[in-house]
């Protein structure tokens, strides 16, 4: 049972390059392991919050592209994309 997660306002903000960056961070953060343990527990909400959001923006991106791509005619054909 998967429980949906709303992703917070300060991280939906970011573009996916700022999250990304703050999330490999995290990672780098994480792996050295010299924080304490109650800290590594938060970097490591946040960077699932983060992964989260980076997997929206990337699916957002490839609905475009796939919007642009089947054209009638064999041509390229530029549709807005729709995301809810």
């Amino acid at each position: 049972m998967s429980e949906k997660v709303e992703i917070p306002k300060d991280i939906q903000k970011l573009s996916f390059e700022s999250a990304l960056a703050e999330l490999e961070n995290i990672v780098r953060d994480l792996e050295d392991g010299s924080g304490e343990l109650e800290g590594a527990i938060k970097a490591f909400e946040r960077g699932t919050l983060l992964k989260r959001h980076c997997a929206v923006k990337l699916a957002e991106a490839e609905a475009r592209i796939e919007k642009i791509l089947p054209g009638a005619d064999g041509e390229p054909a530029l549709e807005p994309a729709e995301f809810d």
